[in-house]
């Protein structure tokens, strides 16, 4: 669950899910600026032709879920997605807040997960089977209550025959009492739990959500930040085999005039950083995030992710606007963006979530694709 607006608490069929998140401002998945209003009943449009903004042509391939499409697994209502290539060659979809059944709220998993085996992205994602069977199963063992209200991913990463999924643990949804990561050896199916804890209080709560990627000079680079987008995001780098030691995490920081590592670690952005994405993409870098103080969703193109990215040019992929007022690159509430593997610089492929809080009639992930991102940046 990764809302545009409220924070969450424990949901029930029987109420509004503003009134059963508390109705705070500024949650992860935040998609709503100020006076940006979401009607009760919102016009949902499901197709417009492309269009070509600054650069770029921007489509909206599908909606990759919903009751009339991952219904059959018994995930009709999911969020986030974010997304990663398993040891055997299938892409694992990785889902926030999960219900299944008619309303919205029932059946409370998170996080799930679904399988994919396309390759041709443009034609749309589909799935082929869900992590547990059907209904689809929650990929980490506890229940949802006072101990733990719910554990959100905020990303994975498969490194070998190995699949790492990084999730952030509430006690009340935006309390997070520490992130963590578990690991899979058999393609997604089953998970453990590595005993790794990052705690929630840490780097003034700035080790709470992450994305990560393997370089090709054997580091894996990781971005993280506040869970609730309430702050700028640091850097850390780690070999793959201490992965889930957060003693070997190296930090990025400033040591005079000049930045090295185990400095810090400092704030390589000034920007407030929501749902974010880190992929190598040939020799080049792509950072996506979901930009909370201007209700959009932008891009960076990297030579490498300690790039100063107080000096990189960022291009705006989708802009948030109201339920009456959407097109192709204008989407009500939306939030996340992860990187769908398969893409390159000049096709990119993004999960993006839409949630409509007036009355959860609307609650999926969708695929966009943007052509010209390695031409233009």
């Amino acid at each position: 669950m990764s809302d545009p607006m409220p924070s969450p608490g424990r949901p029930s069929s029987s109420i509004s899910r503003r009134l059963l998140l508390g109705g705070t401002a500024g949650a992860i998945g935040t998609g709503l600026a100020a006076g940006v209003a979401t009607p009760a009943a919102a016009a949902d449009r499901l197709e417009y032709p492309p269009v070509y903004a600054d650069g770029l042509k921007i489509t909206k391939v599908k909606n990759l879920t919903g009751p009339d499409i991952t219904g059959k697994f018994g995930l009709d209502w999911v969020d986030l997605g974010c997304v990663a290539r398993c040891p055997d060659g299938r892409s694992l979809y990785v889902f926030g807040d999960s219900f299944g059944g008619a309303n919205w709220g029932d059946n409370w998993r998170s996080p799930t997960a679904l399988w994919s085996n396309t390759r041709l992205l443009r034609t749309g994602v589909t799935f082929s089977g869900a992590v547990g069977g059907v209904p689809a199963a929650q990929l980490i063992p506890y229940e949802h209550g006072d101990e733990i209200s719910t554990i959100i991913p905020s990303d994975v990463i498969t490194l070998g025959d190995t699949m790492h999924l990084h999730a952030v643990v509430n006690q009340g949804f935006g309390n997070v009492i520490w992130s963590g990561i578990w690991t899979s050896t058999d393609n997604g199916a089953t998970w453990q739990d590595s005993g790794a804890r990052f705690p929630g209080d840490a780097y003034n709560k700035m080790w709470n959500l992450c994305t990560w990627e393997l370089g090709d000079d054997g580091w894996v680079y990781v971005y993280t930040a506040e869970f609730l987008r309430e702050s700028p995001m640091i850097l850390h780098r780690v070999r793959p085999q201490d992965l889930t030691n957060p003693d070997a995490w190296e930090p990025w920081g400033r040591d005079g005039d000049t930045w090295r590592w185990g400095a810090g670690p400092d704030t390589v952005i000034d920007d407030i950083i929501g749902e974010m994405s880190l992929r190598q993409l040939g020799k080049r870098w792509v950072f996506t995030w979901f930009d909370r103080d201007n209700y959009r969703i932008d891009a960076m193109v990297l030579d490498h992710p300690t790039q100063d990215l107080r000096q990189t040019e960022r291009v705006t992929l989708l802009h948030g606007t109201s339920w009456d007022a959407q097109d192709t690159n204008h989407v009500a509430q939306l939030y996340g963006s992860y990187v769908i593997p398969g893409s390159t610089l000049d096709d990119l492929h993004l999960t993006v979530s839409q949630w409509n809080t007036g009355d959860n009639s609307v609650y999926r992930v969708m695929q966009y694709q943007f052509r010209g991102l390695g031409r233009r940046l």
